[in-house]
Formats: C-alpha cells, structure tokens, sequence
C-alpha cells in the first residue's frame, strides 16, 4: 500500500525543503497583523522556517519573511514573533 505525498515547504531561513510539520509558520492576516502560527491552519498569507533559532534569525536578518510575505515587519513585531516562538520552543 502507498501512503499520500507527505507536503513539503521551504523554509525562510536556511532554504531547506522539510516536511511542513516540522516547520513553523508565521502569516499575513486578512486584516494585516504579522503573527506566528503554531496550528498552520489558520488563515492568511504564510512563510515557514525550520523549528530552531539559527534559522529564524537568519530569516529576520536577510528580510526572507518580508520577501514570503510581500509586506514590512516592523522591529516591535519581529520581538513578538522571536519572544513567541521561543515560548512555543520549550512547551
């Protein structure tokens, strides 16, 4: 028996193509708030980056999520983002 394709994204980061479950998802609201996405299913535009800091930063620091999401993010949003991502990091 063959199992479905298992989906694949790109992370931001490093430009690795990994499972979109091991990856993190940060999106463009309808509404236009920036925010991280641990589900992966809510609604919006979306940029994925590998689950550890090296890669997040490294996202931040080359403008790869505004490039993924077509819009600035402003540096009190880019904290929230790094703060709630290293929150979701040790649950």
């Amino acid at each position: 028996m063959t199992k479905g394709k298992v989906p694949v994204r790109k992370c931001t980061g490093c430009g690795e193509m990994k499972p979109k479950k091991e990856m993190v998802r940060v999106i463009l609201t309808p509404d236009g708030k920036i925010e991280l996405d641990l589900t992966g299913k809510k609604n919006g535009r979306g940029a994925y980056v590998c689950r550890n800091r090296e890669c997040l930063e490294k996202a931040m620091k080359t403008h790869g999520f505004e490039r993924s999401l077509k819009t600035a993010i402003p540096d009190e949003i880019a904290q929230e983002i790094i703060d709630e991502f290293e929150r979701g990091e040790t649950e």
